[in-house]
């Protein structure tokens, strides 16, 4: 019979797939990065506990393509600054990825909060421009001209901040609206970059229903860079979460959150 590709790996194909996933080469990627003061109490209001604001009221957005040998991926995250037990780091509310497969990891593993969408990075000579799209609507837009050369930064340790949690089957599960205990995770990225510029230019955000950062508007722009950089990452879940402090926010993951609230309707596939 030939073989059913459904059907169960062996150990040794198991054991291959995961030696080649340990070896991966440095992954370079080119982005955009734009930084920006905001309203504090708009970026307080979007932490779910025990995350707490910083002494300073930043957001972030990070836009970057990343040359993959046959499989280029356009990819985003729109993240406010977080602080948790006296780490500071980034919770991201929005990472828009161009295919599928940049999301499964994220999301099932980590508990990154991913999503279909269109990214864009263009340069043409100095000028400069990038965005976010998702539903036909380009919510967020960086535009402007290279100003000239940064000095490299040394390699570094950031923390970014993800719930992971799944739905309860029944839209109940055990009173909490999940069907096991949420969990938080540190993710630190360990970073390298080999080449940066100052950019010179503005952030547009637009209004999206879909994605609401326009709530979270640009008060002081700290800076805008583009550059070269390779990340590789690591997860460590810290302690477990109060289910019912944190199913206020559920709705961050989902574009439709009345279907995850309500729970599947019956018969449905």
């Amino acid at each position: 019979m030939a073989r059913v590709r459904y059907g169960a790996r062996t150990g040794v194909e198991i054991a291959a797939a995961r030696t080649a996933g340990s070896r991966l080469p440095d992954i370079w990627s080119t982005g955009v990065v734009a930084v920006w003061e905001s309203d504090p109490d708009a970026v307080a209001a979007v932490l779910p506990p025990p995350l707490k604001p910083t002494g300073r009221p930043l957001v972030r957005v990070n836009i970057s393509k990343v040359d993959l040998p046959g499989y280029p991926l356009g990819a985003g995250s729109f993240a406010v600054a977080a602080a948790h037990d006296g780490i500071e780091g980034w919770y991201p509310l929005v990472m828009p990825m161009t295919h599928e497969r940049a999301l499964v990891g994220g999301r099932e593993v980590f508990g990154e909060p991913k999503k279909l969408g269109e990214v864009t990075v263009e340069r043409e000579g100095l000028v400069v421009r990038a965005a976010l799209a998702r539903h036909g609507i380009e919510f967020v837009e960086v535009r402007g001209a290279v100003s000239g050369p940064l000095p490299l930064p040394e390699p570094a340790h950031k923390t970014d901040f993800y719930f992971k949690f799944l739905p309860a089957v029944d839209g109940s599960g055990d009173g909490s609206g999940f069907d096991a205990g949420p969990v938080l995770v540190h993710c630190v990225r360990n970073e390298k970059v080999r080449k940066l510029e100052r950019i010179s230019g503005d952030v547009v955000l637009r209004e999206s229903m879909y994605d609401p950062v326009a709530d979270l508007p640009v008060r002081e722009l700290v800076g805008i860079t583009i550059g070269e950089k390779t990340t590789d990452q690591k997860g460590t879940v810290v302690e477990r979460v109060d289910a019912q402090a944190l199913l206020p926010y559920i709705h961050q993951r989902y574009d439709d959150p009345q279907q995850i609230l309500d729970g599947p309707p019956q018969g449905s596939v």
